[in-house]
């Protein structure tokens, strides 16, 4: 964890790991294998768990689509009928003891599994900035590969700083401010990845998924922050749920003419419009966490009629994610 805070002081960046896209999207020279061991490569081996995102908190409740929501997508968990639904949060790093006031435990994550109605299931992974480091999966490696080599006995220039001068998206994503959160339930989470949807007419919409907080987005001062207790975010959260549900609003934001469909780095304008899906209603934590940490494994591609990734990005993250899974049994 130490060499990890040295070579990452300044990173508080993006969401779990990317792989190589399946053949449709275009040619990815970088593995699954390769890019988790990228990622193990900044943040260390960790028995059991996840090479990002590492600590986590597992509940459950209920999500129920709005009225506009069948207008977007056929999918079934769209339509009228509320479904269960299975929640993570957690936060970035690859470190499963990271203290959750620690600068590299930013951006927070949020994944979400919906159970179909009639079986299956449906997944959004979503991350607490509007935005990635990277255009695709093998600059993200490059990004990754350079931080990993670049500690602090490491002659200057370093790969990080010849790295980052020729990639000001990624200098601008990891140098942006990212205060801890009050509370797991104020931060608003977002998908960087952009899907088609499609609506029982066949109307094609494209966007991004949002989850905007029913309760606000509410920070920590940096007084706080620095007092706040290691495990602060996961006991808030069941101590919230306790009293009453914590609430989302899922909703798409709607991509406009020009804007780009297949490069999370470049995060739409806050001007363009937004549908909402539903609310995601959080209402008690699983009886065993540790159980349910290790079962879960969230694919972005994970999709049912009526939505398609746009993205190749989507496919190469869900290419990796079995690789770390596979590793943390």
């Amino acid at each position: 964890m130490k060499n990890a805070q040295r070579l990452l002081i300044a990173l508080p960046f993006a969401f779990t790991l990317i792989g190589s896209a399946l053949a449709q999207d275009p040619p990815q020279s970088s593995t699954p294998t390769q890019l988790v061991d990228a990622l193990n490569g900044v943040f260390g081996k960790h028995a059991g768990a996840r090479a990002v995102h590492a600590k986590g908190i597992v509940l459950e409740g209920r999500f129920t689509p709005s009225p506009a929501a069948a207008a977007i997508s056929k999918a079934p968990h769209l339509q009228a009928t509320a479904v269960p639904v299975t929640v993570r949060f957690s936060n970035f790093a690859g470190i499963p003891d990271i203290p959750d006031n620690h600068g590299l435990a930013s951006p927070r994550g949020l994944a979400v599994r919906f159970s179909l109605p009639g079986g299956g299931s449906t997944d959004i992974v979503a991350h607490s900035f509007n935005g990635f480091p990277s255009p695709t999966a093998d600059d993200f490696r490059d990004l990754l590969i350079a931080l990993g080599t670049s500690g602090p006995d490491v002659a200057k220039p370093t790969p990080l700083d010849g790295y980052l001068g020729t990639h000001p998206v990624a200098k601008a994503f990891l140098t942006a401010p990212k205060p801890a959160p009050q509370s797991f339930a104020t931060l608003p989470y977002y998908g960087v990845n952009t899907f088609r949807f499609i609506n029982a007419a066949g109307k094609v919409t494209f966007g991004r998924y949002q989850f905007l907080p029913v309760s606000g987005s509410h920070f920590l001062s940096e007084a706080q922050t620095a007092k706040a207790k290691p495990d602060y975010l996961s006991d808030e959260i069941q101590q919230r749920i306790a009293k009453g549900a914590v609430r989302f609003k899922l909703v798409v934001q709607e991509a406009a003419e020009g804007d780009k469909l297949d490069d999370p780095s470049i995060a739409w304008p806050a001007s363009r419009p937004v549908v909402e899906l539903g609310t995601l209603e959080i209402t008690q934590a699983v009886a065993d966490n540790v159980a349910a940490q290790k079962s879960l494994m969230f694919l972005p591609n994970n999709v049912p009629a009526g939505i398609e990734p746009q993205d190749p990005m989507i496919n190469a993250r869900s290419a990796a994610y079995p690789v770390s899974f596979g590793r943390r049994q």
